[in-house]
C-alpha cells in the first residue's frame, strides 16, 4: 500500500475560506461571521499551534485529573453524586479531549495539503459503544483502567454505561461503521455523513412472546462523542415552485423558489485511526427551523401553531426510518433521504469553493460512494446546485456528477429496490423531478442511438417505471449517474449483472460493474470483541501488528496440534461461552450449559433470512428427543438454540416467525424431561453491543438465506473470525468464506442461486410433495403444542398459497442432513478445534482495510496521506 506525498506546491498552498454569508457567496449556507486577519488572528493561530502540539502524557496522574476536571467542570458533580454513569461520562470526555486535538491535526493536514477525499454517505452508521474502542485505537486501555480502579470504579461497569448509538439498523450500518475505521486506521482521507437520528429505530421488548415496538432513546444521556455544529447550518428546501428565465448568455436558468425551508445543523462524530494519528470524521445532520417561533400565533392565542414549525423540523429526523406502511411515513422518509442529501452535497461544495479550484477539478478533490439507494438524491442535487446556483452548464454538470459519483448495491430483493412515486416526487421536489426527467431523457437518447428501434429495451432500462402510479426506480438513477456500480459479494455482484443491471451492460461495458466483497473490522471484532482470543493471538504473532494486517493470523495454522495452545484456545471459548450464558440468565431468565453446543441466528428477522426454517428444525428435534427412549437421549448432543434480532415494525409475518421462536422456548425450556438437551433462547434488543458478548461464544452459527437472496452479510465474517464454524446456503459471502477456510470447514446445504427460480415456477407448492420430518413438525405447530394455532396460521401458509416463495419446504431435507453433519463433527473434539483455529487463520480477506484499499485504489482514486505527529 503506497503512502500519499504531497507535492510541494501543495504543501505550500494557503487556502482561503470564501466570504460569509453576508456576502451571499453561498446560497444556502448560514456561518457566523469570523475574524479574516490582523493580530488577533495571528496571537490565536500562533497560540493553538503551540497547544496542538503539547499533548497530555498518558499516565494514571494525568489520566485522573483529567476525569476530574470533568466530573467537577463538565458534569458539575459533588462527591456523593458521583456514579458509574458520572464516571462513565468524564472518562468518555477527556478521552474525546485527546480525539478531537487529534481530529483538528488531521482536517487541517487534509485541507492543506488539498487532498482528494472520499464522502461516504450511508443512511446508517451502527456504531455500538464508541469508550472502549477509542481507548483501544489510542492505547490508553490499561492506563485508564488503572485510573478508574484507583477512584473506587470498575472500567467494565464504566464501558456498559454507554448507550448504543441509534443511528444504524443492521447490516448496511454496521458495515459503513466499519468502513469508516478503516478509512481511519489505514490513513486514507474520508469522512461519513448520515442522519443524527434523535431516536433510534426502536427498542425491542418481548411481551407473550410477541415483538412490541417501544422508542429508543439513545440520547436520553449526554452524548460525549458527538460534536455540536450550530456554525454549520444549510437550508434545504420542500415543495414550492420553479420559475424558468433566459440569462444574459441566452441560457434558460430555473430557479427553485416558495415552499418549506428548513435547516441541516452539523453533528461531528471523531472516528479514531488505531494505531496512527489520523481521527477521521462522521459527520450528522439534525433538522431545525430557524424562525421556530411564530409570535403572532401565540400572541393570537394560537399556541399550537406557535410551535408547528419546530415540530415539523424535529420530525424530520426524529426516527430512523419511520414506518412507511401509509403516505405519510412513506413523505417523511423521502424528506429524510433529502435533507441528508442536499446538506452533505451543500457542505461538500462548500469545503470544495475554499481551495479556489476551478470546477472541472471536483472530481479530482472530491469522491463520493453512494452506500445503497438511500443517498441518490445527491445525484440530481448536486446537478441543481451546479447548474442553477453556480451557473455551470448543463454539461459541464453532468460530467463531473459522472466522474464524482459511485454506487454500493446491497440487495436483490424487488421489495427492497427502492423507488419513488412521480407524483410525489414533483410535490415534493419539484425542480429534482424536472431534473430526474431531463437525466432520463439524455440517458435514453444515447442509448436509443446506440441500439435504434428497441423501444422495449429503452423501457426495461428507464430510470422512470411506467405504472400507476409512474415510480422512479433509484438503484437505476444512482447507475445512470455513477462511473462505477459495486456489489458486496462474488455471487452478489454476479447476480445483478445478470438480473437488475443485465440490459445496462451492452451500453456502459462490463467494466463499470465491479465487485468489492464487504468486510469487517477487526479492532471492533476481534481485538475489542474477544480480548482473550486477542492477546493468545499477539502471543502468537508477537506483537500487534496483525491487528491492522490479518494476513499474519495464518501462523495460527502452526499451532494445530499443539496441546497447550489447543487447550487454551478451548478455555478461550469455554469463557466466551459462560460470559454469554450469564448474560442470557440475567436479561432472559433462562439458564443455559456452557458445555453445550451455542448454535446461533442473529440478524435482521425477514422471511429470507429464514429464521423460519431454523425454528422448524429445532420443533423437528425436539420432537425427536421426546420421541427417544431416556436411556438413549441422554446421549444426545445437548445444543442452546439462541436467536436474535428485529423485524420491521409493519412486517407482519416476521412478527410471527420472532413470536413463533418465543412460544417454542417456552414449552421446551420448561419440558423438565428434555433438560439441558434442549434450550431456546430469543435474545431481545440485539445491537452491537450484544453482538460483541453472542459472537465470541458462538461454536455454530447459521447464514441460511435463500440462495441469491442475501448480497454479502458480514455477520458470517465475524462469528467465523472468533472460531465460530458456520451452517449455511451457498449465498453471499458464504461462498467466498469457504473458498478461503476450505470446504471441510463450513456445512452447506440447500438449493444454489441459478436453481432458485426453477424451483419457484416449475415446482411450485404441493402438499403431496413436503418432507415427511416437514409435514409432522406442521402437524405439531397445528396441534396447539405451541400455543393457539390459528396466531401462526398466516406464517404456515407461506409454505403453502403463499408459493414458498423463499423455498423453505425444498431446502428443509437438506437442512436437516447438514444439521446432522454438524452435530457429527462436533462430537470429534480435536477435529473441531483445529476446524475452529483454521477459521480464525485464513479470514484475512474479509477484513475492513483489504476493502476499503479496493474501493481507495480502484473506484475512489484516492492516496493514504498519514498524519505526522506534532510531538
Amino acid at each position: 500500500m503506497g503512502t500519499y506525498t504531497p507535492s510541494s506546491a501543495a504543501a505550500a498552498a494557503v487556502t482561503k475560506a470564501p466570504a460569509g454569508p453576508g456576502n451571499m457567496t453561498f446560497p444556502g449556507l448560514v456561518r457566523h461571521n469570523s475574524l479574516e486577519g490582523g493580530v488577533a488572528k495571528t496571537k490565536i493561530a500562533s497560540l493553538m499551534e503551540d497547544f496542538d502540539r503539547q499533548e497530555e502524557p498518558a499516565d494514571v496522574g494525568t489520566v485522573q485529573k483529567a476525569i476530574i476536571r470533568h466530573l467537577s467542570t463538565t458534569l458539575v458533580k459533588i462527591p456523593r453524586d458521583v456514579d458509574s454513569l458520572a464516571t462513565y461520562l468524564a472518562s468518555a470526555y477527556s478521552v474525546r479531549d485527546r480525539l478531537i486535538q487529534k481530529w483538528n491535526e488531521t482536517q487541517e493536514y487534509h485541507e492543506r495539503h488539498q487532498v482528494k477525499r472520499v464522502y461516504y454517505m450511508s443512511m446508517e452508521f451502527l456504531l455500538g459503544r464508541s469508550l472502549d474502542n477509542a481507548l483501544l485505537a489510542l492505547g490508553l486501555k490499561k492506563v485508564y483502567s488503572d485510573t478508574l480502579n484507583g477512584l473506587g470504579f470498575n472500567m467494565e461497569s464504566c464501558l456498559e454505561e454507554e448507550l448504543n448509538a441509534g443511528l444504524g439498523n443492521g447490516g448496511l450500518g454496521r458495515l459503513a461503521a466499519c468502513y469508516v475505521d478503516s478509512l481511519a486506521t489505514m490513513d486514507y482521507p474520508g469522512w461519513g455523513y448520515g442522519l443524527r437520528y434523535e431516536y433510534g429505530m426502536f427498542k425491542q421488548k418481548i411481551v407473550d412472546g410477541f415483538q412490541t415496538e417501544v422508542p429508543d432513546n439513545w440520547l436520553a444521556d449526554p452524548n460525549p462523542w458527538e460534536l455540536p455544529r450550530p456554525e454549520i447550518t444549510y437550508k434545504v428546501r420542500f415543495y414550492g415552485h420553479v420559475s424558468s428565465a433566459r440569462d444574459a448568455q441566452d441560457v434558460e436558468r430555473h430557479k427553485w423558489d416558495g415552499g418549506q425551508v428548513f435547516e441541516a445543523m452539523a453533528y461531528d462524530v471523531p472516528v479514531p485511526g488505531y494505531g496512527t494519528n489520523n481521527v477521521t470524521n462522521i459527520r450528522l445532520w439534525s433538522c431545525k427551523k430557524s424562525e421556530l417561533f411564530d409570535l403572532t400565533a401565540f400572541n393570537d392565542g394560537n399556541y399550537d401553531a406557535a410551535m408547528a414549525a419546530k415540530l415539523q423540523a424535529e420530525n424530520l429526523t426524529a426516527v430512523l426510518y419511520p414506518n412507511d406502511n401509509h403516505m405519510v411515513g412513506k413523505e417523511l422518509r423521502l424528506k429524510q433521504e433529502f435533507l441528508f442529501a442536499s446538506a452533505t452535497l451543500q457542505d461538500i461544495i462548500f469545503r470544495f469553493k475554499k481551495t479556489t479550484r476551478p470546477w472541472v477539478d471536483f472530481p479530482d478533490l472530491v469522491a463520493i460512494q453512494l452506500n445503497d439507494t438511500h443517498p441518490t438524491l445527491g445525484v440530481p442535487e448536486l446537478q441543481r446546485l451546479l447548474v442553477d446556483e453556480e451557473g455551470l452548464s448543463w454539461d459541464e454538470a453532468w460530467d463531473i456528477v459522472n466522474r464524482t459519483f459511485s454506487f454500493t448495491n446491497h440487495t436483490v430483493l424487488p421489495e427492497a429496490m427502492e423507488r419513488w412515486p412521480v407524483t410525489m416526487l414533483e410535490k415534493i421536489l419539484p425542480r429534482h423531478m424536472s431534473i430526474i426527467y431531463d437525466i432520463n431523457l439524455f440517458f435514453l437518447q444515447k442509448v436509443e442511438k446506440k441500439f435504434p428501434n428497441d423501444r422495449d429495451l429503452l423501457r426495461r432500462i428507464s430510470a422512470i417505471e411506467e405504472g400507476s402510479p409512474q415510480q422512479v426506480r433509484m438503484a437505476f438513477l444512482a447507475c445512470i449517474a455513477s462511473h462505477t456500480v459495486n456489489g458486496v459479494a462474488e455471487i452478489h455482484s454476479e447476480i445483478i449483472k445478470k438480473t437488475i443491471f443485465r440490459d445496462f451492460i451492452p451500453y456502459f461495458g462490463a467494466d463499470k460493474f465491479v465487485n468489492k466483497t464487504n468486510g469487517i473490522a477487526p479492532r471492533r471484532w476481534l481485538h475489542q470483541a474477544n480480548p482473550q482470543l486477542s492477546e493468545l493471538i499477539t502471543e502468537v504473532v508477537g506483537d500487534k501488528s496483525w491487528i491492522k494486517d490479518l494476513r499474519k493470523l495464518i501462523i495460527l495454522e502452526d499451532r494445530i496440534g499443539d496441546a497447550e495452545f489447543e487447550e487454551r484456545w478451548v478455555a478461550i471459548k469455554h469463557a466466551n461461552k459462560q460470559r454469554l450464558a450469564d448474560y442470557i440468565e440475567r436479561v432472559c431468565d433462562i439458564k443455559v450449559n456452557p458445555d453445550a453446543v451455542f448454535d446461533v441466528q442473529v440478524k435482521r428477522i425477514h422471511e429470507y433470512k429464514r429464521q423460519f426454517m431454523n425454528i422448524l428444525a429445532v420443533i423437528h428435534r425436539y420432537n425427536q428427543l421426546k420421541a427417544m427412549p431416556e436411556a438413549r437421549r441422554q446421549k444426545e448432543l445437548p445444543k442452546v438454540m439462541i436467536f436474535s434480532g428485529k423485524a420491521a415494525s409493519g412486517y407482519y409475518i416476521a412478527k410471527l416467525i420472532i413470536k413463533l421462536i418465543n412460544s417454542v422456548a417456552a414449552v421446551v425450556n420448561a419440558d423438565s424431561a428434555i433438560g439441558d438437551l434442549l434450550k431456546v433462547v430469543f435474545i431481545p434488543d440485539y445491537n452491537v453491543s450484544v453482538a460483541e458478548v453472542i459472537i465470541p461464544a458462538s461454536d455454530v452459527s447459521q447464514h441460511i438465506s435463500t440462495a441469491g437472496t442475501e448480497a454479502s452479510g458480514t455477520s458470517n465474517m465475524k462469528f467465523v473470525l472468533n472460531g465460530g464454524l458456520i451452517l449455511g446456503t451457498v449465498d453471499g459471502a458464504n461462498v467466498e468464506i469457504c473458498e478461503e477456510i476450505g470446504e471441510d470447514n463450513i456445512f452447506n446445504f440447500g438449493c444454489l442461486a441459478d436453481e432458485v427460480e426453477d424451483f419457484r415456477h416449475t415446482q411450485r407448492y404441493r402438499p403431496s410433495s413436503l418432507h415427511p420430518a416437514l409435514k409432522t413438525v406442521l402437524g405439531t405447530i397445528e396441534s396447539g403444542a405451541f400455543g393457539d394455532p390459528g396466531v401462526f396460521a398466516p406464517l404456515l401458509e407461506t409454505l403453502r398459497s403463499g408459493g414458498d416463495v423463499y423455498l423453505v419446504s425444498i431446502d428443509f431435507p437438506s437442512y436437516l442432513e447438514a444439521i446432522k453433519s454438524v452435530d457429527r463433527a462436533y462430537r470429534d473434539r480435536p477435529k473441531w478445534v483445529a476446524r475452529s483455529i483454521r477459521c480464525t487463520a485464513n479470514l484475512a480477506k474479509f477484513s475492513s482495510d483489504r476493502a476499503i484499499h479496493e474501493y481507495a485504489e480502484q473506484i475512489w482514486n484516492i492516496k493514504q496521506c498519514p498524519v505526522p505527529s506534532k510531538v
